[in-house]
C-alpha cells in the first residue's frame, strides 16, 4: 500500500488498495475536501499525514487506526509532539518513515506558531519576545541559547543560536553573543534560553552568565536589555525579576 514501506523500517505490504476503495473511517483526503480540516478527528489528520496504512504482527491497520493507536499511547496531540524519533516508533506500525513524517509535521507547526509573515516585530514587553521565540523553544530537550537583535526602534532584525546544551561560561561567550551583533549593527540584544525541565525560575549561573553580558555590553555601547527563560508555556524575565545587575 505504502511506495515508502521499502527500506523505510516498515514491513511492505504484498498490494495496494486505492484510496477511493478505502472504508469511509479510512479516507480522510476525501472528509477534508467536502467539509474542511476542522471536521477531521485528531487521528483523521495523522492518517493524512502518513497517507497509508501498514502491516503488524497482529496484521493490517489502516493509517486512521495508526493514528489512534499514537493518541491511546500518549494521550493526546500535544504530548505526541514531545516525542521524540526513538519514542515514536514504539508504537506498532510506526517505522522511521512515518515517524520522521510526524516530527516534520510538528516541527511546520512550531515554525508556524512563531512565524508573523507579512509584518516586522516590534519588542515592547518580555511577552512579545516569548510569543515569538516560545513556540521554537519550550519542547526542546536540551537547553539552546540564542540571541535576538534589535535596532533603534526595537524590531528584531536578527536572531542567532549561541551555543547548544548548557549554560557553562565555556559555551556562552561575550565574544560570540556581541560579534554579532556588531556585524549586524544591532543597537540592543535580547538574550534567552529555554529550561527543557519546565522550571521557569533563574539559576545562579543563568544570573551570572546575565550579569557577564551586561556589562561587556556596557562596554561595547550595546545593551543587553533582558535574558528571558522559556519553560513550557511560560517564561521569566530577568529584567522584570530586576536581576540583571
Amino acid at each position: 500500500m505504502s511506495r515508502e514501506a521499502h527500506g523505510s523500517g516498515e514491513p511492505p505490504l504484498r498490494y495496494q488498495v486505492p484510496i477511493n476503495q478505502w472504508d469511509e473511517a479510512d479516507r480522510p483526503r476525501e472528509k477534508l475536501m467536502r467539509r474542511g480540516p476542522s471536521a477531521l478527528s485528531d487521528a483523521e489528520l495523522i492518517a493524512l499525514i502518513f497517507g497509508s496504512g501498514t502491516r503488524t504482527k497482529q496484521g493490517s491497520i489502516s493509517a486512521v487506526q495508526l493514528g489512534q493507536a499514537l493518541l491511546r499511547a500518549y494521550g493526546s496531540l500535544y504530548a505526541l509532539a514531545q516525542r521524540d524519533l526513538k519514542e515514536l516508533t514504539r508504537v506498532a506500525g510506526v517505522g522511521p518513515a512515518k515517524a520522521v513524517q510526524l516530527v516534520a509535521a510538528f516541527e511546520i507547526g512550531r515554525r508556524v506558531e512563531a512565524q508573523r509573515p507579512g509584518r516586522r516585530v516590534q519588542v515592547r514587553t518580555p511577552a512579545d519576545v516569548a510569543a515569538c521565540y516560545g513556540p521554537l523553544l519550550r519542547d526542546l530537550k536540551r537547553e539552546v541559547f540564542k540571541i535576538v537583535l534589535l535596532n533603534t526602534a526595537n524590531y528584531i532584525i536578527a536572531d542567532y543560536t549561541i551555543s547548544e546544551g548548557g549554560l557553562a561560561a565555556s559555551i556562552v561567550e561575550p565574544r560570540a553573543v556581541f560579534q554579532r551583533a556588531i556585524l549586524d549593527n544591532a543597537a540592543g540584544i535580547i538574550c534567552l534560553h529555554n529550561h527543557p525541565s519546565g522550571n521557569p525560575e533563574p539559576s545562579a549561573e543563568d544570573i551570572r552568565i546575565t550579569r557577564q553580558l551586561v556589562e561587556a555590553g556596557r562596554l561595547l555601547g550595546i545593551p543587553v536589555h533582558d535574558h528571558i527563560i522559556i519553560a513550557g508555556t511560560t517564561y521569566t524575565s530577568l529584567a522584570e525579576r530586576g536581576l540583571m545587575g
